[in-house]
């Protein structure tokens, strides 16, 4: 499946409860979108997100669900080949919530 990396910038810093993060986990299922991993700007402000999604489409359908800001969709690909599980196994090894 593709990965795609996507930006958002927030009006206000973000801080997400944890029903906040089940309720877009679950809208993502329903889209056939998966997160992977996400970064944080030092303001707060802006996130960088990888996820794995049929297309970019299912991201912007998810995130407007969701009501969370989409700036720009980019496919990604893996540096080189061998490190493609790489950054899946790594996100499944962090504990969530």
């Amino acid at each position: 499946m593709p990965v795609y990396m996507i930006e958002r910038t927030f009006a206000d810093q973000l801080d997400l409860t944890s029903e906040d993060v089940e309720l877009i986990d679950e809208i993502n299922a329903d889209e056939g979108v998966r997160w992977l991993f996400s970064f944080l700007s030092a303001d707060r402000r802006r996130t960088y997100c990888l996820y794995e999604a049929p297309s970019a489409d299912a991201i912007v359908a998810a995130a407007q669900r969701a009501k969370v800001p989409v700036d720009e969709v980019v496919e990604v690909g893996a540096a080189a080949p061998e490190l493609k599980g790489r950054l899946r196994d790594w996100a499944e090894s962090v504990p969530s919530g």
